[in-house]
């Protein structure tokens, strides 16, 4: 992928929520912390590839509430990138601590992050039965838990 370009996109600009959908189930699930996150599009000279919304929880932990590419651009290390940018944006403005939350059926998802530097930290139980109004599968399993999972950027 050639001529990639961040863009931190503006409040009151149009939330990219087909590109948020990708990660999340609901539009009302999204307008539950996209208003209160910095939204970041990457995109090739064609289209928007990929959406990260950052969060920050406190003066020290930076959370990412939503990251998703593009399926005709996946398997491609774009997601490493995003994952690189927000560790830059972090450090940048002095936080210290990454989070990110995913489901205990995202296998895939846990492994990336566990590449990318992150450990598990912790469990939300029942988080997915408890958030959405209807039942969530993934990988022919029930969506359940949130796993929590952070990175230190001091080291």
């Amino acid at each position: 992928m050639k001529n990639l370009v961040f863009n931190k996109i503006e409040p009151g600009t149009d939330i990219p929520y087909e590109l948020l959908l990708l990660a999340d189930e609901t539009v009302e699930a999204i307008n539950q912390y996209i208003f209160d996150c910095s939204v970041y599009l990457l995109n090739d000279s064609l289209q928007n590839v990929a959406v990260m919304a950052l969060h920050p929880n406190g003066n020290t932990e930076l959370e990412i509430k939503n990251i998703a590419v593009i399926e005709s651009c996946r398997n491609q290390g774009i997601g490493s990138i995003l994952i690189d940018k927000v560790k830059e944006i972090a450090k940048e403005n002095n936080y210290t601590t990454l989070t990110v939350g995913t489901s205990d059926t995202g296998f895939q998802q846990i492994r990336f992050y566990e590449n990318n530097g992150f450990v598990k930290k912790g469990i939300r139980k029942d988080f997915f039965i408890n958030h959405y109004p209807f039942h969530i599968y993934e990988n022919g399993l029930q969506m359940r838990d949130m796993v929590v999972l952070s990175h230190d950027l001091s080291e």
